[in-house]
């Protein structure tokens, strides 16, 4: 099953590609890996949550974010690739975690784009991982999450 396939079995599809906020890329190929800039739950151009995870948002909203975050990186590596099914394997992923004063389970969050990976691609899904919380992200965004990816 191609991951394409997969994410339909899942009941998902791909967005069309964030522009981005800022002067850089979405992506940036060197050799066979793939950096995606960061992404956050925009889907169609409106973000689906805003505020800080452990306050105006339950660990269960960031993990969605997190997710939505996970999703427009495929789309972003789909266009840059063509196809999914030419990732050899997802190297590392990096997540942000806008979090209100007290709240510490920045890695139960990022586990929204970490399961999501693994759940597409299988083993080579699995990945290396940082999940860091703060105190403020651009647009008052809940989480920003970005990977690294080596491709065939």
């Amino acid at each position: 099953m191609t991951p394409e396939e997969k994410l339909k079995e899942l009941g998902l599809s791909l967005p069309n590609v964030p522009v981005p906020v800022a002067n850089y890329l979405p992506a940036v190929r060197a050799g066979n890996l793939v950096f995606i800039s960061g992404q956050s739950c925009v889907d169609d151009g409106k973000l689906l949550y805003t505020g800080k995870v452990g306050g105006e948002l339950t660990l269960e909203e960031g993990y969605d974010a997190a997710k939505q975050a996970a999703i427009n990186c495929l789309a972003i590596l789909k266009k840059e690739l063509g196809e999914l099914s030419r990732v050899k394997r997802i190297v590392k992923l990096f997540g942000l975690v806008n979090s209100a004063p007290g709240f510490n389970q920045q890695p139960r969050v990022i586990n929204g784009a970490s399961d999501l990976l693994v759940e597409v691609f299988g083993e080579k899904g699995r990945h290396a991982r940082s999940a860091v919380g703060t105190s403020e992200l651009p647009f008052d965004i809940p989480v920003e999450v970005e990977m690294i990816v080596e491709v065939e």
